[in-house]
């Protein structure tokens, strides 16, 4: 049932989201989340400086009412879960933007002043590491 991934930095996109709140596909059959994966797989590719973020597609995330869903996640950080994206190159590079601070962060807080406007509103969950509590 699952297969294992590198543990580092990633986005894991749901790769079976909707594409919107009113329609499961777009016109050409595709799932908001498959697109949104290959957008951000493809400016990863472009761009060398997203090269410390892994890219992965899980199915499912149970985040359903929140279509285009991501989980951003690295060992011993907080993660997040982000929803309500829509597919498209501006969301795919304000995610990789926000993860690259993360991913340079020492528990995975990033200052709000470093947010790209891109993720400002989409935070669903934040989820602390294993073992560990906020206080």
């Amino acid at each position: 049932m699952f297969e294992t991934v590198d543990e580092g930095p990633a986005l894991v996109v749901c790769s079976t989201c909707r594409h919107s709140p009113q329609a499961r596909e777009d016109a050409h059959g595709h799932r908001g989340g498959a697109a949104l994966a290959q957008l951000l797989e493809t400016l990863r590719e472009h761009d060398p400086r997203y090269a410390p973020v892994a890219i992965q597609q899980t199915a499912c995330l149970f985040a359903c009412a929140e279509h285009c869903t991501v989980h951003l996640r690295a060992p011993g950080k907080v993660s997040y879960v982000m929803g309500r994206f829509e597919p498209t190159p501006d969301a795919a590079r304000a995610l990789l933007d926000y993860a690259l601070h993360y991913a340079r962060s020492e528990e995975g807080s990033v200052r709000y002043a470093l947010w790209p406007d891109g993720v400002k509103g989409h935070f669903i969950t934040r989820t602390p590491p294993a073992g560990c509590v906020n206080r």
